[in-house]
């Protein structure tokens, strides 16, 4: 019996604290849910921009935009190609390419976000690793992998034979339908061979 008298009095132990304990837990979690609230996000689409676009630079890449909120707020960006292919305006967000861009020299960006208090210089959030990803448009013709492809054939050999393949390649997306796609056509000769779209 004494056994269950202890046990019955640490459950209700808790329900008699004293009332200060109760105030300060109460306050912790008020502080708790107010900070939760206060809880910031970067906000962006995925940004990208299309190849060898034929406009007047700058060309418009996306905008980084974060909840904060900041009469002084000023956005930065970081990293390899920061302010020298790609600018951010401060008030704004919006990003720039200051150059028209190859997707065959580099496919994808990797740049940082910062916003930060232009008074202080004070992070107003922690930084966010962004990518700018360059589309492909079909600007590549199709190259031959070697020069001279050389073949031979027995005579007599029946129709459909194998001769020699030729491989040729297209620096384009492959991804993209059509693109990279390559075909094979004989341009003299074709009364005695033909191709098929494997070379």
């Amino acid at each position: 019996m004494s056994h269950l008298i202890l046990l019955f009095s640490l459950f209700l132990a808790p329900a008699f604290a004293d009332g200060g304990s109760q105030k300060s837990t109460q306050s912790l979690c008020s502080n708790d849910v107010s900070h939760k609230r206060q809880k910031r996000d970067w906000i962006w689409n995925q940004m990208h921009i299309k190849e060898e676009i034929d406009t007047p630079l700058p060309h418009h890449v996306g905008k980084i935009t974060s909840s904060v909120r900041n009469k002084n707020a000023k956005y930065i960006i970081k990293g390899e190609y920061a302010n020298t292919i790609f600018k951010v305006e401060e008030t704004s967000g919006d990003v720039y390419a200051l150059e028209r861009l190859d997707r065959e020299k580099k496919a994808e960006y990797e740049l940082t976000a910062l916003i930060i208090d232009g008074t202080n210089n004070r992070s107003l959030e922690q930084p966010s690793k962004f990518i700018i990803k360059v589309y492909d448009i079909n600007d590549n013709a199709p190259v031959f992998v070697q020069k001279v492809f050389n073949g031979s054939v027995p005579e007599m050999s029946p129709v459909g034979t194998s001769v020699t393949k030729v491989t040729a390649v297209d620096a384009d997306d492959p991804t993209v339908s059509g693109h990279a796609t390559v075909t094979y056509e004989v341009t003299t000769g074709s009364e005695y061979f033909t191709i098929d779209d494997s070379g």
